[in-house]
């Protein structure tokens, strides 16, 4: 490992890109740490404690590195460019345009990230509006309490100029994202999700071990040593489906005749059904804030607002599964795949070319999701089991955050094993 580590900054290529990359990731947290012009600094510090406890502005802030709950330039963080990724992929499958730019190579891929650059600030201005509301009025759906004003000069020049701030914080941002992906080392929109994520894990360990022992929290760290593990694991797993292709004479030269595999992963959906479940989940606690009626308030504060109760735990687990089902069959197009065997000459061995290798194909795909799907509900309900069990308010080592911080740097190694291949190192990965 150490000699892989100083064959990483023998070639200046390589040592260029991870030093711009860490250079972007210190400009990133810099950027959390600013926050918009006219805001309350006390309120803040409160609105962090409120955080803390979980819920929606906990998970919310997971994602921005605990720049939202400070109000920060870079508040949003990634979050409008994840939802509009995943809006414009989603929309891929029901509008001909976006699937005709898909199928159009690389020309077909700018139109889409321009597409997704655009529909991004539109989303970045909407949640930073609301956002400015909430944090002035209180929204208890969020956590927030009337108490807390981190804008108590509210008007329409301030908002105005949060929203721009934030809006501009955003987009700036994903232009750092772009220049990691272009300049730097693995796909810049993730290594800026993982600085995030990673960078509140040592308060949350704190705060954990303060809360709840010495012992607890050893015990806590063994078992997420372990889910590190069997995140690693099933990460890794993939069903590889051998595919031949036919010898074929074009000119006086014969192609074709290698064989090949298909991967298919076993959590092929990565961490995005836990987005999904968590936002389904947490649409009805949101507008529990403009909901007449006292009693479906106080249903859904009492069960879909606490991540500690059964319909709560239930539903959260149900939704996954259903929403890796989802998005893998967005991911994957079995009918897709089939046709492009085919086109290209190629075969499943003992599967008939067409209609046969699309069912075959759907076939595995299914049984392979169901363990991935399932993982993917105890990792993400984890938490809930230990706030239940032990009374613990801050679990920061499961869920949404292992998945994203293991799936990143595993990827981030891959790229580098790659090019240190290219030069005759030998890599991490062996």
């Amino acid at each position: 490992m150490l000699a892989s580590f100083k064959n990483m900054f023998k070639i200046p290529d390589l040592r260029n890109k991870i030093v711009f990359t860490l250079l972007v990731i210190i400009l990133y947290r810099v950027g959390s740490h600013v926050p918009v012009p006219g805001i309350d600094f006390d309120a803040v510090q409160r609105l962090e404690e409120t955080a803390k406890a979980g819920g929606v502005l906990g998970f919310l802030n997971l994602f921005s590195g605990g720049a939202l709950t400070r109000f920060a330039v870079f508040g949003l963080g990634i979050m409008p460019y994840i939802t509009s990724s995943i809006i414009v992929q989603l929309l891929g499958v029901v509008i001909p345009k976006l699937e005709q730019w898909r199928n159009e190579g690389a020309v077909g891929q700018r139109k889409i990230t321009q597409a997704t650059r655009y529909l991004t600030v539109a989303l970045a201005i909407m949640q930073s509006t609301g956002l400015a509301f909430a944090f002035h009025n209180g929204a208890p759906g969020l956590g927030v309490g009337d108490d807390v004003d981190l804008i108590p000069n509210f008007t329409v020049p301030r908002v105005l100029l949060v929203v721009l701030s934030m809006t501009a914080g955003t987009a700036f941002v994903m232009w750092l994202g772009e220049l990691i992906t272009q300049r730097g080392i693995g796909q810049g929109m993730s290594i800026l999700i993982f600085a995030s994520v990673v960078s509140g894990l040592p308060a949350g360990g704190a705060s954990v071990r303060a809360e709840g022992g010495d012992v607890k929290f050893a015990i806590i760290l063994v078992v997420t040593l372990l889910l590190i593990a069997a995140v690693v694991f099933v990460e890794q797993g993939q069903r590889r489906i051998p595919v031949q292709f036919a010898k074929r004479v074009v000119g006086r030269r014969m192609y074709g005749g290698q064989s090949t595999y298909i991967p298919l992963k076993v959590n092929q959906s990565g961490v995005i059904p836990i987005i999904f479940a968590s936002s389904v989940l947490y649409f009805p606690v949101l507008l529990s804030n403009v909901v007449p009626w006292d009693g479906v308030r106080s249903f859904i504060d009492k069960n879909l607002a606490q991540p500690t109760s059964v319909y709560y735990v239930v539903l959260y687990g149900i939704f996954i599964v259903l929403f890796a089902y989802f998005y893998t069959a967005i991911a994957f197009d079995p009918r897709q795949q089939a046709d492009l065997i085919r086109k290209q000459g190629g075969y499943i061995p003992g599967i008939r070319p067409g209609e046969r290798t699309e069912r075959h194909l759907a076939s595995i795909l299914n049984r392979i999701t169901l363990p991935g799907s399932l993982f993917l509900a105890f990792i993400a309900l984890l938490p809930s089991i230990f706030l239940a069990a032990w009374d613990v308010n801050n679990y920061p080592f499961a869920g949404a955050t292992l998945l994203i911080a293991v799936g990143v740097a595993l990827e981030t190694m891959k790229q580098i094993d790659s090019q240190l291949m290219m030069r005759n190192y030998e890599g991490f990965l062996k």
